[in-house]
């Protein structure tokens, strides 16, 4: 549905060049929520730029349902914008237009119909829950409600992608919460591939099935949400994920215990299925092996349990590398806790 292919965006100013994206390889599929993070500068807004053509790449295609993009004339960058709907973060709504003006807008520019148009604009403000707010202006609605003109406006056309450029970051929690979960609605009901950029692991956690994570205008991991969720490669990922999952001993447990003491520390994650099995209450019953439980955390991604848990093995080695044998088998990722790691 969306390719980038080696593409990468050169920036001149004054004589200096910037690269805002380095060689950056993405593929979304259709019906894919896939969320972009990274922090302010890592290239995330170019990047969604370069999707809706607002911006062209210095070299590398940017491909659409199998179309090169950045090959097209201004007439067919045109067509192709009327298939790609925008969320953005400060909503970008006309002041003087009321919330119906405002969704209208897009289908006026079209040049449709009154009757398609009143019929259209009314369908979709109360898909958005705002049926009985369509002569309110801006300034009249919350900053959910407006958000929730500004989806309903790039619903608009009958997009088939939509782009959202940090569409909750201006919302508190419980509005943002209710907007990701109509975005999930969107992507469900009408069949739309959803693109997003985001600086919070709480909106990736909750609604999107893939991610790619940016750092300095390149993507340095990407992958289903619970792979890089249970197991991040680059560090730069790793604290992202902390920040909504607890995956390590905290610094207040991990103080209080001694090296000297015998036994086998370890890090254990369960995914799915061993999430929700007794497997520590099996694995005490039939081993001659302690378990000490030092910490424990549990959370949902995409409805699929992820959990941690720090735990110290007591007993003798050859119980201890059965017991160790049966987790593996159980599909249990074993991980040994260096307590002079500071990553630990």
């Amino acid at each position: 549905m969306i390719e980038l292919l080696n593409v990468c965006k050169i920036f001149e100013r004054k004589g200096i060049k910037i690269e805002a994206l380095r060689d950056i390889n993405l593929r979304v599929e259709k019906g894919d929520i896939f969320g972009i993070i990274g922090y302010s500068g890592a290239g995330k807004s170019t990047l969604l730029r370069l999707v809706n053509a607002l911006e062209s790449p210095s070299s590398g295609e940017v491909v659409i349902a199998g179309a090169a993009i950045n090959r097209f004339s201004q007439q067919q960058l045109r067509a192709i914008k009327k298939d790609i709907g925008m969320v953005f973060q400060n909503f970008n709504l006309l002041l003087s237009k009321t919330a119906f003006q405002n969704v209208a807008m897009p289908l006026v520019l079209l040049g449709k119909d009154r009757a398609f148009i009143r019929t259209r604009v009314a369908e979709l403000l109360e898909f958005v829950g705002l049926g009985d707010r369509a002569h309110s202006y801006p300034n009249e609605l919350s900053g959910g409600q407006k958000q929730r003109v500004g989806i309903a406006r790039a619903l608009a056309t009958n997009p088939s992608i939509l782009l959202c450029d940090e569409a909750t970051s201006a919302l508190d929690p419980q509005t943002t919460a209710q907007i990701l979960l109509l975005l999930k609605r969107i992507n469900r009901e009408y069949d739309i591939t959803i693109l997003l950029i985001t600086h919070e692991m709480t909106v990736i956690q909750k609604i999107c099935n893939k991610v790619a994570v940016m750092e300095r205008g390149a993507i340095i991991e990407q992958g289903a949400v619970i792979d890089v969720f249970g197991r991040p490669s680059h560090p730069a990922t790793a604290n992202f994920v902390r920040t909504v999952i607890q995956d390590r001993l905290p610094d207040g447990i991990r103080n209080e215990l001694r090296d000297d003491i015998a036994g086998r520390r370890l890090r254990l994650e369960f995914i799915g299925p061993a999430a929700n099995q007794p497997i520590i209450n099996n694995l005490i019953k039939r081993f001659d092996v302690e378990v000490n439980i030092l910490y424990a955390s549990m959370s949902e991604v995409q409805d699929v349990t992820l959990g941690f848990m720090m735990v110290q093995l007591n007993g003798e080695p050859g119980p201890i590398e059965h017991a160790m044998a049966f987790l593996t088998q159980a599909g249990v990722a074993i991980q040994e806790i260096d307590l002079c790691s500071t990553r630990q």
